[in-house]
């Protein structure tokens, strides 16, 4: 599985950017086994640092269900 991880100057600075792409990335790595083999690109939005953990996972879960993204 290869995996990008996007964020958009409107996130913040460089500091709010990495953490928002950490944020994402630690989140991706629980799910990392049932997720489907292929590429993707996650894309952080300006609100992600404002959102708490349990918040992340529950969006996560309903995108990647709705994209039907897991095994």
């Amino acid at each position: 599985m290869k995996l990008a991880f996007v964020a958009s100057k409107k996130v913040g600075n460089a500091v709010k950017r990495a953490r928002a792409k950490r944020k994402v990335r630690a989140l991706i790595l629980t799910f990392e086994k049932k997720i489907k083999t292929g590429k993707y690109i996650f894309v952080t939005k300006e609100n992600i640092l404002e959102k708490n953990g349990k918040e992340l996972e529950k969006d996560f879960k309903y995108a990647m269900k709705k994209l039907d993204l897991f095994k």
